[in-house]
């Protein structure tokens, strides 16, 4: 019979320990899983109907069934060869790139200065852009419109792809997130820079440029997604159809008289395309990108 022993008591406790946290570990794993099913759920359950509708014949619109019942892809047909849907894609791909590589340059560059250099009315300036993100879009909507309709330059710039995109062509939101994330980039590379006569853009291209590149890759995906999905102001900036963007275009297809819901929910899908495409691909810089630029600064 083993004696008992101060050791043997330590161990059986220790024992006693593991096996207790290993079944609370198993209960938050369960109830974490749990969770994430019942969230999973919620926002996959309208997206899977929508895409089931968009394969419902128009017959088959207003009954419960949840997939058709007679599958067809004569609606995709339809909204590709019978609609601007090809032209109003191209509009939402122009502006959308135009404006990420855009915020790309101009967020991470003021990022930068802001991060590394010391300059009367820094502080001063930095709060003025952050508290332009407390302004709603909707309050800026008519300053926006009269300066598209009387510009400083040009004629107009309605119905055109630059007065679709000039008010995100730099972000407040941007510069902040990528200051946040250039403060970690180590002053020592910098100054090692200028010792080997690098200029001071350089510094910026060359050295912290590549240092950010997830934080970038983050800012360039959440502005793509946001410019493809903007609706108010591309309706506000154009008011010829083939200056349509897609989900100003979309909205046509509802009419007074009828609501082809097989056809909206069509080309709601399409317009999903792209977006899973670029999520898929770079969802490694969006968790990367926005979990470093947390423990920086």
């Amino acid at each position: 019979m083993e004696s008992i022993t101060p050791s043997n008591l330590f161990r059986e406790r220790s024992d006693s320990r593991a096996v207790g946290s290993g079944r609370g570990e198993w209960k938050y794993r369960a109830f974490s899983y749990l969770v994430l099913t019942v969230c999973a759920l919620t926002m996959g359950v309208p997206f899977i109907w929508m895409l089931s509708t968009s394969f419902k014949p128009e017959k088959e619109i207003l009954r419960r069934n949840f997939f058709p019942n007679q599958a067809t892809v004569d609606n995709y047909s339809e909204v590709v060869t019978e609609t601007d849907l090809p032209l109003w894609y191209k509009n939402s791909f122009i502006v959308a790139v135009f404006s990420t590589i855009s915020v790309a340059f101009f967020d991470s560059l003021a990022g930068y200065v802001f991060a590394k250099y010391q300059f009367p009315g820094k502080r001063p300036i930095f709060i003025i852009f952050l508290t332009s993100l407390m302004v709603p879009t909707e309050m800026l909507i008519i300053p926006w419109f009269i300066m598209s309709s009387n510009p400083p330059i040009g004629g107009t710039w309605v119905d055109t792809y630059w007065g679709i995109a000039f008010p995100g062509v730099i972000t407040a939101s941007g510069i902040f997130l990528m200051r946040q994330f250039m403060q970690g980039v180590p002053d020592e590379l910098l100054d090692a820079g200028r010792i080997d006569g690098v200029s001071e853009f350089g510094l910026y291209w060359r050295v912290a440029v590549p240092l950010s590149l997830p934080a970038i890759g983050a800012l360039c995906i959440f502005n793509f997604l946001g410019n493809w999905n903007a609706f108010i102001w591309p309706l506000i900036a154009t008011s010829k159809s083939e200056m349509f963007t897609l989900p100003v275009g979309i909205q046509l297809f509802s009419s007074e008289a009828q609501t082809p819901w097989n056809l909206i929910m069509t080309g709601a899908s399409l317009s999903v395309v792209p977006l899973l495409i670029v999520v898929i691909i770079f969802q490694r810089y969006i968790i990367e990108g926005i979990a470093l630029t947390g423990l920086k600064g």
